[in-house]
């Protein structure tokens, strides 16, 4: 199976969007809006650096997004990408709000009054978790469907049905509303070497459009005034854990509101462990099937998701499989193969997720607690039974990890 990012319409879409990018009414918002933001955050040094890569995708990932909000011409168009190549042009990265590195996130704009048709095939091996959400303008959960219950046909494929009228006897359908806005798909990648995406189109049932398509001036505004919010929101989102106490993980997310996925649960946390210190994470599991643990920073983006463990998930840890794992964050290689890296960072955010629990809800000892250990005394407080790992080892998991994401931005 071909990469099912790479598509022409993808392609379009970030062509038109490194146009929207250039145009000097956007980059005069762009620079408005960067002051604003530093000065909105105050952030230390290891921030403001970091502020000069990530602030450019999350530009760009309000761009490409809202240029995929017509909904009577709609597109699967996938967002919070890393920096790719495309036919030679250098594409930005599109990361924002929180992303899971392990998820494909895809966004396809409807309106509630007309009828599509979502078709698809699915991956194989199955993936690990994949909901269709429907959302309204508040990111407000109208219906998911989980992807797991869809009913194919002999080659993987399928269709869903989108409207507002009762399933019936379809088999695969999701039940819009007046306010339903659009689709938010994840497709979360948890292997990353074996697992890939859904190919995924949608068709308008409703005829021809009776408006005419959005003007260049008008998706310049419509850009303008998403990374506006986007960038208002991410502030919203980083104080849910920012204005709680210190390494420590106070703030719980069980929701299907504000963008937050139903089935999914969240407990964030913010850290700061300097140059010298370890935070010693104990995750309960609670019976999930699926579990996350990725570093941001406070422009809301991963760092370093491709050739550093950022972010690990339960194929990429060494545990003992008895519903627990210990992570070790340090902003120095501890030389334990659990290694959450913050990218030369000795602050961040932690939004920890868990999922696919067995029977539909956390089991006893879920969560996560943390502790900040002088990095010289972590083999002491450790314990027995973590593995380690040497400089060469490091290297290897290193290198392994980025084969296996690399695809994602391969072209066709």
């Amino acid at each position: 199976m071909s990469n099912p990012i790479a598509t022409r319409e993808q392609a379009e879409f970030e062509e038109l969007a490194l146009r929207v990018l250039a145009d000097p009414r956007m980059q005069e918002v762009i620079e408005d809006r960067r002051k604003y933001w530093l000065e909105k955050a105050q952030p230390n040094a290891e921030m403001r650096e970091a502020f000069e890569t990530k602030y450019d995708e999350v530009v760009f990932g309000a761009i490409i997004w809202s240029l995929n909000s017509d909904p009577e011409r709609p597109a699967v168009v996938t967002i919070s990408r890393i920096p790719h190549q495309l036919d030679g042009q250098h594409i930005p990265g599109s990361r924002w709000g929180l992303d899971n590195p392990d998820s494909v996130y895809r966004v396809i704009p409807i309106s509630g009054d007309e009828r599509y048709v979502i078709r698809g095939r699915v991956s194989q091996p199955r993936l690990s978790e994949n909901y269709f959400t429907l959302w309204d303008d508040r990111m407000g959960t109208v219906d998911v469907l989980d992807g797991k219950s869809l009913t194919l046909d002999a080659d993987g494929r399928f269709e869903i049905f989108v409207d507002s009228d009762p399933a019936g006897d379809r088999a695969n359908h999701i039940r819009s509303a007046p306010g339903a806005k659009e689709f938010y798909i994840r497709d979360v990648i948890a292997d990353w070497s074996a697992e890939r995406p859904n190919e995924l189109s949608i068709e308008p049932l409703g005829g021809a459009p009776a408006k005419p398509a959005a003007t260049f001036d008008e998706q310049v505004a419509a850009a303008q005034e998403m990374l506006t919010r986007n960038i208002d929101n991410t502030m919203r989102w980083n104080a849910q854990a920012t204005e709680k106490r210190v390494n420590a993980f106070d703030f719980t997310i069980d929701r299907d509101s504000d963008g937050a996925l139903r089935n999914q649960i969240y407990v964030m946390g913010h850290f700061d462990v300097g140059d010298d210190r370890a935070m010693i994470i104990e995750v309960g599991l609670g019976g999930a099937g699926y579990f996350l643990a990725p570093i941001t920073n406070i422009w809301g983006t991963t760092n370093d998701i491709v050739h550093r463990t950022s972010s690990l998930n339960l194929t990429q840890v060494d545990n003992a499989g008895d519903d627990t794992l210990t992570l070790v964050l340090s902003k120095r290689d501890p030389g334990v193969w659990n290694w959450l890296d913050p990218c030369d960072m000795g602050t961040g955010i932690l939004t920890l997720r868990w999922a696919e629990f067995a029977d539909g809800r956390p089991g006893e000892g879920f969560g996560a607690k943390g502790r900040v250990v002088d990095l010289a005394d972590l083999p002491r407080e450790l314990g027995e039974g973590h593995r380690t790992v040497t400089p060469e080892e490091r290297a290897e998991q290193q290198r392994a990890r980025a084969e296996s994401y690399l695809w994602r931005v391969a072209e066709g």
